[in-house]
């Protein structure tokens, strides 16, 4: 017997010391592989079904290696839960002195000398920011850690936010006149003195561009990276690899300079009218597009006729704007930080709209009140590979949904895994739930087609006898922020009509964590929802027993990036359908899935509105990797089901 055999036994510390543990096999064969590849230093990518415990299976090995681990999750809702809940257990049952540390972005700290900064300048968009930033500096003056996840006064998503924290842009590092009161640095140093750091993906890659270009490190070497959430990784490397600029951040700079002008410079007007027309200029580049969210093309964007003119009125006020900030860069730090970032968006500008590299995606995204221009890899495996050859240490990828089936060909060749030598270990550990006595998958018969215009409404007429037998308790998750919105009128007036009262939610009514916390509270609930729910969403018990989603989670055709490498797969002769959409919408159709059973004791349905699951052949190697659930078309059967067995007054939940 191991020592992890006793660790993850019956009669173990973790079992002695959490009431709530229970001795899974799975569990222990992860641990198991986990603790051979950390002492090996080998690359190890598993997938662990839901309820297996892949936490506990990675801290525990983690811990008792010995070496330096960085531990990186997808979101920082995990890694709060990773820092604050689960290593402090895991830490405590095993009576180990090991140092841990909590490191996020810059953006997730105050930032003393900005919040002083735009308090003392008192303009704000409305009374409610003038006042969360006085709450933020309130709890600058207690907090010990800066991270604003701890001031529940303050919504996570209120602007005022931006004005009492530094970016990679404005922040004066050893310069700044409020060095010593850092908390970014203090959360660094730590980190460095720490034997388990918890990062997120996103810093997790500007460390690699940081040390790829020569300026610096955020993050300390380590023996071992253990990626958990790292089906995510694909697309986070794509957004570091790539380049960015965008209106946002030309509306800070604006905002920024003339802060620092008012404090240093204020006899420059010049400088003050300057700042309002580069404001101006970003402005009209966002308004050269629809008032509607969107990701377009380089080609689609430069059928806008307001497009090119607006772009070159940016580029002409942004390099008159320079030019009037080199005459005051000297008179003080802020200032000339101002002017490095001015000249830095300048050559990101030029470095957009100059490059034609056939291994690069330039496109735009539209959001509400900004406009970003990208330079997206069409392939991030072979700068991914050699992060992954350039020291040897141990990498450890896992998530629930990694595998098509049993076959990880597709993820490894996304991040370059296939071809390393000697090639990465694999291993699929399934669920230990008992889908079939726990759970119902739905796929309703007679349903349109997908693009036919009746099919929302065909969506909201399956989904409102579900909902009313299950007295609410359901997720409906969407595949598009359009079909999200016109499913919430749908079931809103039909629920009106029905006569039933029960609360219905929709995503963007206030922030992820507060929807999820009514939507717990309240426990019958409907939420409708978009893809931003379909992962990292924890909702045992009896609150959530319905889970429907309208559609298979394809990436729409026209999206650029998606285009852009179906062209590419094409031109070399492999099928992009097979090879890259649908394994990315196997993974994401699990994710989903994944929501509806939490606990040995929850029960549930799943209804999956797409008649292509069972129509095509495509939608049955969709189907076949979703959990052993036990499958029916019958309407009946399902809100028999909902109705006597999901329902917590019946203790089967």
């Amino acid at each position: 017997m191991t020592p992890l055999d006793e660790i993850f036994g019956p009669a173990g510390p973790l079992a002695a010391a959490l009431p709530d543990f229970r001795a899974r096999p799975q569990q222990l064969q992860m641990a198991n592989r986990i603790a051979e590849a950390l002492r090996e230093r080998r690359v190890l990518v598993a997938e662990a079904g839901t309820g297996t415990g892949k936490t506990f299976a990675y801290l525990v090995p983690a811990l008792l290696s010995g070496g330096k681990i960085l531990l990186s999750t997808g979101t920082k809702t995990l890694q709060d839960q990773l820092f604050n809940r689960d290593l402090p257990k895991v830490r405590a049952a095993l009576k180990l002195p090991v140092r841990i540390a909590l490191l996020k972005g810059r953006a997730n700290y105050v930032c003393p000398y900005h919040l002083e900064r735009n308090a003392r300048d008192g303009r704000f968009q409305s009374p409610q920011d003038a006042a969360d930033l006085r709450a933020i500096a309130q709890f600058a003056r207690i907090t010990q850690s800066g991270d604003k996840a701890e001031c529940g006064a303050v919504r996570e998503d209120s602007p005022a936010w931006s004005a009492a924290t530094s970016t990679r842009d404005n922040c004066l590092g050893q310069d700044c006149p409020n060095v010593r009161e850092c908390f970014v640095l203090a959360a660094r140093r730590a980190a460095m003195e720490a034997d388990v750091v918890v990062v997120n993906h996103h810093l997790f890659f500007a460390d690699v561009m940081l040390r790829d270009e020569g300026m610096g490190e955020l993050l300390p070497s380590s023996n071992a990276v253990i990626f958990d959430e790292a089906h995510q990784l694909p697309e986070t490397a794509s957004l570091f690899f790539g380049d960015s600029v965008s209106t946002a951040q030309i509306l800070e700079l604006a905002r920024d300079t003339r802060s620092e002008t008012l404090a240093a410079a204020r006899d420059c007007r010049e400088l003050i009218d300057a700042s309002r027309a580069i404001e101006k200029a970003a402005r009209d580049l966002r308004l050269a597009f629809a008032a509607e969210p969107a990701r377009l093309a380089l080609a689609q964007a430069l059928e806008r006729p307001e497009f090119e003119p607006a772009l070159d009125g940016l580029a002409k006020v942004l390099r008159d704007f320079a030019a009037i900030l080199a005459t005051q860069a000297e008179r003080s730090e802020g200032l000339a930080a101002c002017e490095r970032r001015c000249t830095e968006l300048i050559a990101r500008l030029e470095r957009w709209r100059s490059r034609t590299s056939d291994d690069l995606i330039r496109w735009v995204e539209v959001f509400t009140q900004a406009a970003a221009l990208n330079a997206t890899p069409l392939h991030v495996a072979g700068v991914f590979r050699k992060q992954l050859e350039a020291e040897p240490r141990a990498w450890i990828f896992t998530s629930a949904t990694l595998a098509v089936g049993q076959d990880f060909s597709h993820y490894c060749g996304e991040l370059g895994l296939a071809a390393l030598d000697p090639p990465p270990w694999t291993e699929v550990w399934g669920s230990p739930f008992d889908y079939a006595g726990q759970a119902l998958l739905y796929a309703p018969a007679n349903m349109p087609e997908p693009n036919r215009p009746d099919y929302l409404e065909a969506v909201a007429r399956v989904s409102l006898p579900l909902i009313r037998a299950a007295r609410g308790r359901a997720f409906v998750l969407c595949t598009s922020l359009r079909a999200m919105r016109t499913l919430h009128r749908l079931l809103s007036e039909a629920l009106q009509e029905a006569g039933e009262e029960l609360p219905l939610l929709l995503q963007g009514e206030g922030s992820r964590s507060e929807l999820l916390e009514r939507f717990r509270r309240l426990g019958n609930a409907v939420l409708v929802a978009s893809q931003s729910f379909w992962e990292g969403v924890d909702v045992p018990g009896d609150a959530l027993s319905l889970v429907i989603i309208d559609k298979l989670p394809f990436a729409p055709p026209d999206d650029p990036i998606l285009a852009a490498r179906v062209e590419h797969l094409q031109r070399n002769g492999q099928n992009a359908f097979v090879h890259h959409q649908l394994p990315r919408a196997v993974i994401s159709m699990k994710q989903g899935a994944g929501r509806l059973i939490r606990s040995e004791r929850d029960r549930g349905v799943l209804c999956i509105c797409d008649p292509r699951m069972i129509d095509k052949g495509y939608g049955k190697v969709i189907w076949r990797s979703l959990p052993p659930m036990r499958r029916t078309r019958v309407e009946a059967e399902v809100v028999e089901y909902l109705a006597t067995r999901c329902t917590g007054e019946n203790g089967m939940v």
